[in-house]
């Protein structure tokens, strides 16, 4: 790689959460239930809403795209915080720092598009109802899905490509658990201003490019829901959009805070990223099943279908061994 001959350091060293070992313990365990719970949650919302046909409909289509998002992104970071929790020497290669940003800007750049469609899909669905089934069409919501991804993807090797191009001479500690751009931004000893000045741009357009029609759409629910004459009407027409507008605020509350404010090392920096990176991706399964009733049956069915199955299993089971037992006895009889 070219960048290598720019650069005297192979290697990044990573500061960690904490130095104290009993501190480190406790925080494995911690971040560990975390990040299986996170897996577990996630992996059960994709199994329900694959498994039950009445939540196949563009809504549970774009909410399993998040789960699948929500497993990547905390699989990004967590599972080399885990391991340097248990390491004395916490250093990642420049490549694998770099592979690690790139990742880190594409899993949560997809998943701000797909909040972006998904308050986009709320819209028709609650101002358009009848038109909902020929605007939201099995094709258009893949077009969506791929367009989410291919735009990150692009945003994420942009910025990855200028990163290439940093000299690091011989500062090599990275004031994170992790390696996030603004992280290293310090360490260089080139000139930043243009990749900061583009981050920023980046960062702006993602942001508010996604975050804008998310805003006019539940700006024009919003007038909809007033529109209903029905206390009750309102209650359950705005309950289909709550666990959403949650996932957005905890999403882009952090996210935006984190990477447009001075990276200054400090604990509000390791905070900011631990909640968009691991706290989010666990709490958006509880949030979109605790408050939605018909995820909440969806579960109900499919694991009273999974009893069901076991039981019929069992009894089959039983059944054929009282047979093999008795049939040996009753030709030996005969």
């Amino acid at each position: 790689m070219a960048w290598r001959n720019h650069s005297t350091i192979t290697e990044f060293i990573l500061i960690g959460l904490s130095d104290d070992p009993y501190i480190e313990a406790l925080l494995f365990v911690f971040f560990l239930g975390i990040y299986l719970l996170t897996v577990m949650g996630n992996l059960m919302l994709l199994l329900v809403i694959r498994a039950d046909s009445r939540l196949h409909t563009p809504m549970y289509f774009f909410l399993s795209n998040l789960s699948f998002l929500d497993v990547c992104f905390s699989s990004v970071t967590v599972p080399k915080l885990l391991k340097d929790l248990l390491s004395e020497k916490r250093t990642i290669s420049v490549e694998g720092c770099l592979t690690q940003v790139f990742f880190v800007f594409i899993t949560p750049g997809t998943e701000a598009f797909l909040l972006s469609v998904m308050a986009y899909d709320r819209y028709a669905a609650i101002c358009h109802p009848l038109l909902y089934g020929q605007v939201m069409s099995t094709q258009f919501c893949v077009k969506l899905v791929l367009i989410s991804w291919g735009l990150a993807c692009l945003n994420a090797l942009v910025i990855v490509l200028l990163a290439i191009n940093l000299d690091f001479c011989e500062a090599q500690t990275i004031q994170h658990y992790t390696c996030e751009l603004p992280s290293l931004f310090p360490l260089s000893c080139s000139d930043i201003s243009i990749n900061v000045d583009i981050l920023i741009c980046s960062t702006l357009l993602h942001g508010l490019g996604t975050f804008l029609p998310i805003f006019f759409s539940y700006a024009r629910i919003v007038s909809t829901i007033l529109s209903i004459s029905s206390t009750s009407g309102r209650s359950k027409t705005f309950s289909t959009c709550s666990s959403h507008l949650i996932a957005v605020t905890l999403f882009f509350g952090s996210g935006l805070i984190r990477y447009l404010m001075p990276t200054t090392g400090s604990s509000l920096d390791l905070l900011l990223s631990l909640q968009y990176s691991a706290v989010t991706p666990l709490l958006n399964p509880l949030i979109y099943s605790l408050k939605n009733k018909e995820v909440k049956a969806a579960v109900r069915r499919t694991l009273g279908k999974y009893l069901l199955s076991s039981d019929r299993h069992m009894v089959t089971k039983t059944g054929f061994l009282c047979i093999s037992f008795f049939v040996p006895t009753f030709s030996h009889t005969q």
